[in-house]
């Protein structure tokens, strides 16, 4: 995700247990993790939010010092998705390594309070907001599809879901941008897809790497798109097949809140 407080882009390298910090100049400044991380995010106190195996963490400003803010430890259970919404709280999912349908994503709000809102999911994948708040999109790669949800922005609680699109493949991570546009990255088809509101398939951009695994708006205008990638399970990797792409003006993105925890 694009962190606009300090306009750098944070990303994980999820086996080797590391948090990456990008400024604008290209310069990476990476930190070493206890545990495999899916996700890292801002919060509004300083510091950052992980996404760890066992649950959910509080790191400081200098990532020395760490709280558990939800701890959920299972066997053959990881991390999955993870987003803010627009009240600041996280939306966290699981995913259990052999895709039995066991996982969740569950609402935490500041105080570790966390709530289910889906359970009995193969591999959540990707969570976002529409512009006014009044869709959440949500992605398991399982179901090959992007579904959408009623979502309450004051009461953040999501209901009602329905498919949206058939990705026609296995999607990854995705992102919303300022005209309600969902983007998608899709595992091992080395595109990222842009849908409609309503659905239907709008843009595909071709990546020189096969297995794009999340995307996000930035920049200081939030006109770029940051695209990860992964190199594990590719067969005869590349030489891009791993690395972190960028696709300079291509639209406009949503600002992303940090979490208030």
């Amino acid at each position: 995700m694009w962190d606009t407080g300090t306009d750098s882009l944070l990303w994980v390298d999820v086996p080797a247990r590391t948090v990456h910090r990008m400024t604008v100049d290209r310069v990476d400044h990476s930190m070493e993790v206890p545990q495999a991380v899916s996700s890292a995010r801002p919060r509004s106190r300083g510091g950052l939010v992980l996404h760890l195996a066992e649950g959910v963490a509080l790191f400081d400003a200098d990532g020395e010092h760490r709280v558990w803010l939800v701890y959920w430890a299972r066997d053959g259970v990881r991390g999955g998705a993870t987003a803010i919404d627009r009240k600041g709280r996280l939306w966290a999912s699981t995913v259990r390594e052999d895709e039995s349908g066991d996982g969740w994503l569950a609402r935490v709000t500041d105080d570790g309070a966390a709530k289910i809102a889906l359970d009995g999911l193969a591999a959540a994948c990707g969570v976002g907001w529409s512009p006014d708040d009044a869709r959440m999109y949500f992605a398991d790669s399982a179901t090959g599809r992007v579904d959408v949800l009623d979502f309450d922005v004051a009461a953040g609680t999501a209901t009602g879901r329905r498919p949206l699109c058939e990705v026609g493949g296995e999607p990854a991570g995705l992102c919303v941008d300022a005209d309600g546009c969902v983007w998608v990255a899709v595992r091992d088809a080395a595109q990222i897809r842009r849908y409609t509101p309503e659905g239907e398939l709008d843009r595909c951009v071709e990546l020189p790497v096969r297995r794009p695994t999340d995307c996000c708006f930035g920049g200081p205008d939030l006109t770029d798109l940051y695209v990860t990638s992964a190199r594990d399970g590719v067969s005869d990797p590349g030489d891009t097949d791993g690395a972190v792409l960028v696709v300079p003006g291509i639209g406009t993105g949503l600002r992303t809140p940090a979490f208030t925890g």
